[in-house]
Order: structure tokens, then sequence, then C-alpha cells
């Protein structure tokens, strides 16, 4: 009986009989699976690189503006504005479906001046907690505190460029800058928030809301005191800001005399559904170019499937006289099998490292060169759904050819040139 070992000599042997056409079916196998998983990753690579934009912003963020209330529902006609205010803010933070609320009283209208430079940045009252709502690192001294909104003191923290601007380098804690000519001392400083070219965030100067309220309030007709810019929470379900969405809704339509219903009423952004959308986005991708790798993969076996019978056909007066010499139909069938799994097995493989190979320079080469992207990774899924898919049509690859060999005759295939 022969051995497995034989059986694998032989098959390497009748591999090495015609090397190009082995080379060439494998590296069409190869360049198929490395392409698969590297589209594959570019999709992963979209998906991280807009998270990690999404989180610069803050988790399970929902944030409302000002809105316009329409005359009827469903239309955009007789739309009567209406202003966020801090009793709003007052309401909103006692919900139960919120976990945390913070403000934003938005002024781009001031003139900011230290001793060394001048800007106009955009000038931000904001509570105590809106780093805790919103992603904030600090770089020097400290956010804003309790005491500074309660006794409405004129301190400032200053954003990542508006720093930059106004002391380009030199100390900046303790010193003072003036705000449309009243004087603020410097409290602390924030690292860097742009995204790529968007440095809008790197040009906030923030303030306690009191004191902005108190000296810079908004500006207009029919402008309450209290007017805000915006308001910004997370919902107590992580992930979920439906009963959050609903409540707050219900609490602002309630202040401001119209239906919660009216859908178009309400200003508002959040980081959750962008982040459900966006991955929506990628996960469609990443099924699509795992179907079309599939079948990539399929036509790859169909194509070693007709090399393999190619090869039966030439070796026809090889498997006579094997079979003349005694050996099995099992043996012949294990040997045209396991030829054609090998072809698919080791083609896959070397097309998963190639790729693999080729992601990790990549990720070596551009990891945070490209803002809202991350470099291409090797997705497990994806290499897992190859292999299977290998396996399977390494299986059909050699099933069908090794059982056409081992049907055969010993006479009539002797008797075959």
């Amino acid at each position: 009986m022969q051995s497995f070992r034989d059986t694998l000599g032989q098959v390497f042997r009748a591999i090495s009989a015609n090397k190009l056409r082995s080379f060439l079916t494998m590296f069409g196998i190869a360049w198929g699976v490395g392409s698969l998983l590297v589209l594959v990753g570019l999709g992963e690579g979209f998906r991280s690189g807009q998270r990690k934009n999404l989180a610069k912003l803050g988790n399970d963020l929902v944030m409302m503006w000002n809105g316009t209330i329409p005359a009827v529902a469903n239309q955009h006609t007789g739309m009567r504005p209406y202003q966020l205010t801090l009793r709003d803010f007052e309401v909103v933070r006692r919900l139960p479906e919120v976990r945390a609320v913070t403000v934003e009283l938005h002024r781009s209208d001031l003139y900011e001046v230290s001793q060394w430079s001048n800007t106009s940045s955009h000038v931000m009252g904001v509570t105590p907690n809106y780093t805790v709502v919103r992603f904030i690192p600090m770089a020097t001294g400290r956010f804003l505190d309790d005491d500074d909104l309660a006794n409405r003191r004129r301190v400032a923290v200053l954003g990542f460029k508006s720093a930059q601007l106004l002391f380009n380098g030199r100390p900046m804690l303790g010193e003072a800058i003036t705000i449309n000519g009243t004087e603020f001392t410097v409290v602390g400083s924030v690292g860097t928030l742009a995204r790529g070219n968007n440095t809008f965030d790197d040009q906030k100067i923030y303030v306690p809301v009191t004191t902005m309220l108190e000296l810079f309030p908004l500006k207009g007709s029919n402008i309450p005191d209290d007017a805000l810019s915006s308001i910004q929470y997370q919902p107590t379900t992580p992930g979920d800001a439906t009963a959050a969405v609903a409540a707050v809704h219900r609490e602002i339509a309630k202040r401001h005399g119209f239906d919660p219903s009216m859908k178009e009423a309400f200003e508002e952004w959040d980081t959750i559904t962008e982040m459900k959308m966006v991955g929506a986005i990628f996960t469609a991708m990443d099924v699509f170019l795992g179907v079309v790798g599939i079948v990539t993969l399929g036509l790859g076996a169909v194509g070693i499937i007709n090399i393999m019978l190619v090869s039966v056909t030439e070796r026809t007066q090889e498997i006579g006289l094997l079979k003349a010499l005694g050996a099995t139909k099992r043996s012949i069938l294990s040997q045209f099998f396991w030829e054609g799994l090998l072809l698919t097995g080791i083609s896959g493989i070397v097309g998963i490292v190639g790729s693999a190979a080729f992601m990790g320079l990549l990720q070596a080469a551009l990891t945070d060169k490209m803002p809202g992207w991350d470099p291409p990774r090797l997705v497990p899924w994806s290499a897992a759904v190859a292999l299977g898919s290998l396996v399977l049509s390494g299986v059909a690859a050699g099933l069908y050819p090794a059982s056409k060999a081992a049907a055969m005759d010993p006479i009539e295939a002797l008797r075959r040139e």
C-alpha cells in the first residue's frame, strides 16, 4: 500500500514537471486572494479612520442647535425661530434619559489680544463638564471648574492654534489676554483637535458660560438674555440615543410651544447615528468584496479543475501503467486529489502572507499620515473566509479530475497515445 509520503512525492514531481503552468495557476489564485484581503483591509481602514474622527468630537454625542418651528407640520412655510436657553439646559440635565449635558455659547466676532500678538478666535462659553461630553485633551494647566462658573470668573482656556497665535511658544499659564478689551487670565491650553485641514476646533477659546452671558451674550432682536448656541448631551444608554432624544424633544417642544412630533423643528446631529451609518456602508462594502472574492476564487478553482483534467489526459498512459502494476483506485484518487488541493492551498497561503506583508508595510509607512483614513490591515474574518473558500475550491479542483483518473481502465489507458 502506497504511503502518504510517497503520494506527496509523486504530487510534487507532477507539479515540478509543469513548472510554468503550475506557477501561472498558483499566481492567479494568490493574486485573487491577496487582492480580496487588501480591498477588505482598505474598507476597514476607512471605517476605523472615520471612527477616530468621530471620537475626536466625543462618544455618544448628540448636538442640538437653535431651530425654527413650521406653522404646519411637514412643511417649511411660516417658520418661527426659537433660541435654546440656559433654562432649557437646566431642564435637560435633570432628565433620567441623559447622563451628561453641556452647552455652548459661541461668538466669532470678538477680538483677542495678548502682550505679544492678537487674533480673532471662536470664543466659547461652556460649562466645566464640557470635557466629559466632548473630547478635550488638556495640554497644560486645567480646564474650567465649578467655582469659575459660579463666580463668573474671567478665566480662559486656549485652543491649540489660539495659544500659538497669542503666545507663540511662550509661557501662557497665569498670563493675561483681553477679549474685546476685558482682561482674562489664562488657566490652561488644549492639545490639537484638528481633523486633517479642519482646524476649527483648534481656534477656540473656552470661558465660563456665565461669564460669557454677562459680557458677550448673543446679539439680535427677540433673543433671550440667557440664549445659547447649542445644547450637547450623552444618552444614559451607551450607543442608543433613542430614548434620550425623545425626552429632550418633548421638553424643548413643551418649553417653546410646539408639537414634539415636528421633527423639522429640531436642528441636531449625533455621532451614534453617524457611526451606525458609516458602519452600515462599510459592512455592505465588505460583504460585496467578500462575494466578489469568493466568486474569483471559484473561477480559480474552475481553472485548476481544467488544468488537472488536462494533466489527467496527458498522463493517461502513466495512470494505466500504475494501475497495471497494482496501483489501487484509492492511490490514484489520492494523488490527483492532493495535487489539486496543494496547488490551491499553497497559492492561497502565499496570497494571504503576501497581502499581510504588504499591508504591514503600509501600516508602518502611513499610520497617522492621512486624517480620516487608517492604512489597511489584515482582517481575521476575511482571511478565514479566504481559507475556507480555498479549501472548498481545492477539494473541488482535486476531486473531479481525481475521480476521472481513478476510473480509467488500465488496458484502455495503456493503448492510448
